[in-house]
């Protein structure tokens, strides 16, 4: 069902710095900043060949992943994000299967304005899972 890994996304304290890291130690191709309210974090693409690399920092007070952060003052990884064809199928496929769908359930709209759901680190091997839909 899982087709193509999207992206690996790693929360920062301080995105400027990560990107720097990214930019101008490893050469890589960086996107802007994209803040995403909606989803408390603010984001930047490193491009890759074959994927991307999601760095992301929390925005806002209300911020998803500031409870990571403080827990992860250095950063570290946040989730693995997963291509799918089918967002709603592959939603009750994971709910058939046992999975833990996060929020309410109902796909949101991510930062690649795609539809997406996350998946309970518990039922993925201690991995935090983002569904992608294609």
């Amino acid at each position: 069902m899982i087709g193509r890994l999207n992206h690996v996304a790693i929360a920062v304290k301080d995105l400027d710095a990560a990107t720097a890291v990214y930019r101008d130690t490893l050469g890589a191709k960086v996107t802007e900043p994209l803040p995403q309210p909606e989803h408390g974090v603010t984001v930047v693409f490193v491009e890759l060949p074959n994927s991307k690399v999601e760095l992301m920092s929390p925005l806002g007070e209300n911020s998803t992943i500031q409870g990571f952060v403080d827990k992860n003052p250095a950063g570290g990884i946040h989730h693995v994000c997963y291509e799918v064809e089918d967002i709603i199928a592959a939603r009750d496929q994971m709910k058939a299967a046992g999975a833990r769908v996060l929020g309410t359930g109902e796909p949101r709209i991510g930062a690649h304005g795609k539809p997406v759901i996350f998946l309970h680190p518990k039922d993925f091997l201690g991995t935090l899972v983002e569904l992608e839909q294609v």
